[in-house]
């Protein structure tokens, strides 16, 4: 399930406290509401960034929750506010009783060229209203949620999905890819091979700076343990690449993967018994790892809407027209 909550105010200079705004949460529940976890494993290409929780993932190979994604400065409250979503649902270890800990997974990126980013707009509410409105079935891209002020290569950002799903003979299984897009200068975006942040020199944001991080979510109903999801992670980058991605300096690029399968596999003071697909098996996951990646970031860039924010700073959407003419000049695209 994936929900998203989106805030949009205001408009003019910035009065910190008041906005612009333009910020959010998306939240991603790997199996619903229900409490069972999965399988994770996460890493890093350039750590200008955080994803909390990430260390106990690590050691234990679960996670426990769902994975919230905001803007930098929200990651506290974010975190605050799922451990009091999960204490109330009682979306917790049952064995625990009524002494609950959690490590939650807060990830974030920079918004503050849109929103008012030290105003600390995003509360609690906003919080619990991604996690409550999340449902399966198509995900809203584009300016919602966390990637409500996003940029990306110099374009309107924000959230993108995509899937892949392998053939039969491979075993069937999919791969879905969540990204919160907000890195990239524009001389480098490429889509499908196209130099298309080269055919498009135009159209440029009034603020500079290049967005600066992405943070990944995959998804696969393969049966993957914790250290062959970690892999899943570091084909990441190789789906970022394509489209002009290079873990700059500024830019958090933090990712992490979850399986759907072996259900009920965590569990205090039992014995598991749990599948787990053949390493020579996984090339085909690594593969729709990178397309479902590539194509989530420009679904992306194609989902997003021109946005103004703070002092009237604003990022242009991908004009749809000139990049199908972009696609059309290098025979990408058919007629």
């Amino acid at each position: 399930m994936v929900g998203h909550s989106t805030i949009i105010t205001g408009e003019g200079k910035l009065v910190v406290g008041k906005g612009p705004v333009r910020t959010g949460v998306t939240a991603v529940l790997p199996r619903g509401r229900d409490y069972d976890q999965v399988f994770a494993g996460w890493s890093c290409l350039n750590g200008n960034g955080e994803m909390t929780g990430t260390t106990w993932v690590e050691e234990s190979g679960f996670l426990e929750g769902p994975v919230m994604i905001t803007n930098t400065h929200s990651v506290g409250v974010v975190h605050d506010a799922v451990i009091e979503w999960m204490n109330a649902q009682k979306t917790r270890d049952p064995s625990i009783g009524e002494v609950h800990w959690s490590l939650p997974v807060v990830a974030e990126t920079y918004d503050g060229r849109l929103n008012d980013i030290n105003g600390f707009h995003v509360k609690r509410r906003h919080a619990f209203e991604a996690l409550e409105s999340a449902a399966s079935g198509p995900v809203r891209e584009g300016n919602v949620g966390g990637g409500t002020g996003m940029i990306c290569h110099q374009f309107k950002g924000g959230i993108g999905t995509s899937s892949r799903r392998l053939g039969e003979e491979e075993g069937g299984y999919t791969v879905g890819v969540l990204v919160q897009a907000n890195y990239g200068l524009r001389p480098l975006l490429t889509v499908a091979g196209v130099p298309v942040g080269r055919e498009i020199p135009d159209m440029l944001p009034s603020i500079t700076g290049d967005g600066g991080s992405i943070i990944v979510v995959v998804a696969t109903d393969a049966p993957l343990l914790p250290h062959q999801l970690k892999r899943l992670t570091r084909r990441v980058p190789l789906g970022i690449a394509r489209v002009g991605g290079v873990g700059g300096d500024s830019s958090g690029d933090i990712f992490i993967a979850f399986s759907t399968a072996n259900p009920r596999a965590h569990g205090k003071g039992k014995v598991s018994e749990v599948m787990m697909l053949s390493n020579d098996l996984n090339t085909g996951l690594f593969l729709a790892t990178v397309q479902a990646t590539e194509e989530a970031i420009v679904n992306a860039l194609v989902a997003a809407e021109t946005m103004t924010g703070i002092n009237g700073n604003t990022v242009y959407a991908l004009p749809h027209d000139r990049l199908r003419d972009a696609l059309r000049k290098y025979n990408r695209l058919a007629e």
